[in-house]
């Protein structure tokens, strides 16, 4: 009897799932109990599906390919896209590469370069170049890892900033195929322009003092205002190459995009200060543009001695730009890489003084002073870690039990799994899925909350759908519901159309609608 009880109810909840978006509001909210516990009794299904496919490669990743993942929060455009992009650009562009350190060139060719166009029709070549510019059939051995991944940049950074509109889209349709809706991509605006202020300006320790000189005479305002033309240069390239404005448009541009603006922390720290006002500047002007990171390694020797000065650059500027969010590369560190006493406060000191939201990598937590108090404020915080698993497995060697990923799900810190430079890495983010998934143990409800995370510590502007990030329970417009409906009532409408986040979160709800149908229509 019990056992026919629990069948019938989770059938007759099954049956109001999905009857209920067809029915009125109204209807909808009395259907309240019902629909959730047809949404538990689904999502137990799905997920015993994805246990009884666990051990299985191609199955599973067959799964979370299909599984809708939110957004990407952790991602770098010129190592995002492939390889083979970036030789076609050097290709079309006339480029040269020279034989021995494999580095892209401007032509003429020298003595001992060829023209990119011959690592398209030359397959050993092209493989050469391939082996340079990314890790792909990379084996540790006199060059670490680390050093070959941070590498890459520098060989083909001469045919990667052309062109980021075409990057952009090649981008944007891998999100769109992988199931991901929203990016936020790291790129450096008016990088010469700011180069060239900074260095007329030069440095000043005051920091109010050096804000002014950067101002004056409109230095500021110019990059801003070429940064927002090249912006706009980059997303009409970007809906050019994927029909967006056509009849038939490519998947690509389902993907809403936004930027984070980069600073250089081994640069001098004249031009960190511009670039990082900048950013803020771009960030309150221009909302396509939502925040500033630092980019480049931690363990570079001008990292580490400027560290504490670039997060107090942060902590001076956070407060005159409080619409502008932080995001912060801190902890990609391990021991051996850099002293001791280089493990002791990066993240730290990235949250309380550079005013970090968010965290890119955070490897090295357990090595820092005090590190269950540091993850006890990290959670208390909700100060979210970018988890891309592949590239620290590449460049710190780093993963399995080693990986904090489930000590911070442990201390409740909120985690978003992320691809970094997928394109260098040679991944994506299923991949990044697959790994969190087999070696983490996560099950399906894991990995919902997992993509819905993505979304909610997005910079997306707009109230969240949620009131509970944690558990996710709908914000009160919206309680009652049937999540993803296409209908909501009144009040939940009102919520979608003001905000744009809450629209984002929306449509992944449908999507995990559709995806759990899916699964279930193919085991029935």
């Amino acid at each position: 009897m019990i056992t026919l009880r629990r069948t019938s109810l989770a059938a007759a909840a099954a049956c109001a799932a999905l009857i209920a978006p067809l029915l009125p509001a109204a209807a909808q909210a009395a259907l309240k109990p019902a629909a959730e516990v047809a949404r538990g009794a689904v999502e137990h299904r799905v997920g015993a599906y994805l246990n009884s496919i666990r051990n299985d490669p191609q199955q599973l990743r067959g799964f979370l390919h299909d599984l809708p993942k939110g957004g990407d929060l952790h991602n770098h455009l010129s190592g995002a896209v492939s390889t083979e992009l970036l030789i076609q650009l050097a290709s079309e562009d006339g480029l040269c590469i020279d034989t021995v350190t494999l580095t892209a060139q401007v032509a003429p060719c020298t003595a001992t370069a060829r023209p990119a166009a011959d690592a398209v029709s030359d397959q050993a070549f092209r493989q050469e170049v391939i082996q340079a510019w990314s890790m792909q059939d990379f084996t540790p051995g006199a060059e670490s890892g680390h050093d070959h991944f941070f590498a890459t940049f520098g060989k083909f950074g001469e045919a990667s900033w052309r062109h980021p509109g075409r990057m952009l889209a090649e981008v944007a349709e891998t999100m769109a195929d992988q199931n991901q809706s929203y990016l936020e991509t790291m790129l450096t605006p008016a990088s010469a322009g700011g180069a060239a202020l900074a260095a007329k300006v030069g440095w000043d320790p005051d920091f109010a003092k050096l804000r002014e000189k950067l101002l004056a005479d409109g230095g500021i305002d110019k990059l801003v205002a070429q940064a927002r033309s090249d912006a706009d240069q980059m997303f009409a390239d970007y809906r050019s190459a994927e029909n967006c404005d056509t009849r038939s448009p490519a998947p690509g541009c389902s993907v809403t995009v936004r930027i984070i603006s980069q600073a250089s922390r081994a640069s001098t720290p004249a031009r960190v200060f511009t670039q990082l006002l900048l950013g803020m500047e771009l960030a309150s002007r221009d909302d396509r543009f939502v925040a500033v990171n630092l980019v480049q390694p931690e363990d570079y020797p001008a990292s580490l001695e400027n560290y504490d000065l670039q997060m107090r650059m942060l902590d001076y500027l956070h407060p005159l730009y409080p619409k502008a969010h932080i995001s912060l590369h801190a902890g990609e560190l391990v021991p051996g890489l850099v002293k001791p006493e280089d493990l002791r406060f990066h993240i730290r000191e990235a949250v309380l003084t550079g005013h970090a939201e968010r965290i890119g990598h955070g490897v090295d937590v357990v090595h820092e002073d005090d590190s269950d108090g540091l993850l006890d404020l990290l959670a208390e915080r909700h100060t979210l870690i970018e988890v891309p698993l592949t590239s620290n497995e590449q460049i710190l060697n780093v993963s399995g039990p080693d990986h904090p990923f489930p000590l911070y799900r442990e201390h409740g810190v909120p985690t978003a799994l992320a691809t970094d430079d997928p394109g260098v890495s040679r991944g994506d983010i299923t991949g990044e899925y697959q790994k969190a998934t087999t070696r983490y143990d996560l099950d399906y409800r894991d990995l919902k909350d997992l993509a819905r995370t993505s979304l909610e510590y997005g910079f997306l502007a707009g109230r969240s759908l949620w009131k509970d990030n944690e558990r996710f329970r709908p914000a009160p417009e919206c309680a009652g519901e049937v999540l993803g409906n296409d209908r909501p009532g009144k009040l939940c409408a009102a919520l979608l159309a003001a905000s744009p986040k809450a629209q984002q979160e929306w449509r992944q709800e449908r999507g995990f609608a559709e995806f759990e149908k899916s699964v279930l229509s193919r085991r029935s």
